[in-house]
């Protein structure tokens, strides 16, 4: 991102030096016969596929934060929380699905790792932060799932850390429990300060 520009035009520059792509939680079991699959998550997957092969063509950062449960974890209803057993460790339901093809050196943020803590944002008690200003990181394109969850939380706080935030509106998919949540939580991004843009538009 070039230093020189003004904020806004700053924010709409094509990715560059000081950018990061970041996938959030794009897991089996967010997608299309998952144990808690996102309504027509997989339209994220063609999106996100091309900005990886943009990334990874200038040699920029990819970042993908991914929840990663114990068994008895607090947010499954099993222990009164209000999901269905997800994405547990080491599960099938946890892994990445094949369609996404991850440059080497793509660093892997795993979340929710405690049985008594719930962690919709990539930030929450992991070094998603740390590692991003090692990197070297000042502006994120972000895409994946849910809109209005987990996407969410990571973009507020991403903008609380002090980052630029592109949020890319064809490469997220929301929960929708009420039919308006997903245009809330785009709404709730953009007045934080987040950007939003569909991923054509965003690779310039």
């Amino acid at each position: 991102m070039n230093p020189t520009l003004s904020p806004d035009a700053a924010r709409d520059a094509p990715p560059g030096p000081g950018d990061a792509l970041l996938l959030v939680d794009v897991q089996h079991d967010f997608l299309p016969g998952g144990a808690l699959a996102v309504p027509q998550g997989d339209r994220v997957l063609a999106p996100l596929q091309r900005c990886l092969a943009a990334f990874a063509r200038q040699g920029l950062p990819v970042f993908a934060t991914r929840d990663w449960h114990p068994a008895a974890h607090c947010s499954f209803t099993a222990q009164g929380g209000p999901w269905p057993p997800h994405c547990v460790a080491g599960s099938a339901g946890a892994a990445f699905p094949q369609a996404l093809q991850w440059p080497p050196g793509a660093t892997v943020v795993s979340k929710g790792t405690e049985t008594g803590q719930e962690a919709y944002s990539g930030f929450a008690g992991t070094e998603l932060a740390a590692q991003l200003k090692a990197a070297g990181v000042r502006r994120l394109f972000v895409g994946g799932l849910a809109t209005d969850y987990c996407v969410k939380s990571t973009v507020l706080d991403a903008r609380e850390h002090g980052f630029d935030v592109v949020v890319l509106r064809d490469a997220v998919a929301a929960v929708n429990v009420q039919p308006a949540d997903g245009e809330q939580a785009l709404g709730a991004m953009a007045q934080a300060g987040a950007a939003l843009r569909d991923s054509a538009q965003a690779l310039g």
